[in-house]
């Protein structure tokens, strides 16, 4: 099966200067895709549309919005400590946001179908208030929000696995028992969150899983604890829709992340993930970049991934 690609060159002019997340992490991940001949036929490539404000108002306060536009308007080079912007930041997180809406028309075509969005700034820092952690808007979050308010999508499961926790996704979704999200990550570790213990509240409670790993976690561990999550999320919450927060931070030797897995566990991760699809939402599956640092490293980790989704 083909799989919708969707990149845009825009996506390079989030300059950031010296920072882990720059747009060499994508020119490392294009150079892997484009000299695998096979990978590259089977790829339909898609460019991005802007989200619009009620798009991303979906998930995040207006405030937060024009707080951002107008910080680039005015020059500025940073939200916080860690979050780096440049003059040309916020078009280019509006079409970060905007792929993610395109991949859900995408794979809600009849047929279903899987998309993975090769964009930055990544999302899942982003509360409702806040930009945090490298990430602008939420990415997974809007597009989740989207499928539901465009689609009529009723359960949409985001699955993270970078090696950080996604506070913001969390947070968005804390009350609401209609988008269900599972967490894999290094713990204790930045932001901060994801212990076992935060599970949602409100009607929402239960519908948030984490599972915390402590650092170097052996990739054999890490996977069965995935595994047997899945398994747990399925019986109780069958998906019409995934959405993958596609973090390759978790991968062994990255520069920001002490956990321990390889390419082939990003593959095989990805196939358990595509089964449940293919069992609940006609294959119905979306991948969006979000960490992954290591550049010598990180374009043979996503083209394990989409290998696996092809």
């Amino acid at each position: 099966m083909s799989v919708h690609f969707i990149y845009d060159p825009i996506y390079l002019k989030h300059d950031t200067g010296i920072h882990p997340e720059n747009a060499g992490r994508l020119e490392a991940i294009l150079h892997f895709v484009e000299t695998d001949e096979l990978l590259s036929k089977k790829l339909v490539r898609t460019r991005p549309r802007p989200a619009s404000d009620e798009d991303i108002a979906r998930c995040h306060r207006h405030e937060l919005i024009e707080h951002i536009r107008l910080a680039c308007e005015h020059g500025e080079t940073h939200l916080d400590e860690d979050t780096r912007i440049s003059a040309e930041s916020f078009e280019v997180g509006r079409l970060a946001t905007g792929g993610a809406l395109v991949a859900v028309d995408a794979v809600m075509a009849a047929e279903g179908g899987r998309a993975f969005v090769l964009s930055r700034p990544p999302g899942h820092h982003a509360t409702p208030t806040m930009a945090m952690g490298f990430c602008l808007f939420n990415n997974a979050a809007i597009a989740a929000r989207y499928a539901q308010a465009k689609h009529g999508v009723e359960r949409v499961l985001i699955i993270d696995w970078d090696v950080h926790h996604g506070n913001g996704t969390q947070e968005i979704f804390w009350t609401d028992p209609s988008v269900f999200y599972f967490s894999t990550h290094q713990y204790p570790f930045y932001p901060g969150t994801g212990s076992r213990d935060e599970r949602g509240g409100g009607n929402g409670e239960g519908f948030t899983l984490n599972v915390p790993l402590p650092r170097a976690t052996s990739a054999r561990e890490h996977r069965q604890a995935f595994t047997d999550a899945l398994k747990e999320i399925e019986r109780r919450f069958p998906p019409d829709l995934i959405i993958i927060s596609a973090g390759f931070d978790s991968r062994r030797g990255d520069s920001l992340g002490g956990l321990m897995l390889d390419d082939s566990d990003f593959s095989e991760m990805t196939k358990e993930v595509l089964k449940m699809a293919e069992r609940h939402g006609k294959g119905r599956l979306i991948a969006l970049l979000e960490g992954g640092y290591n550049l010598n490293l990180l374009g043979g980790s996503v083209t394990s991934h989409l290998l696996a989704l092809i």
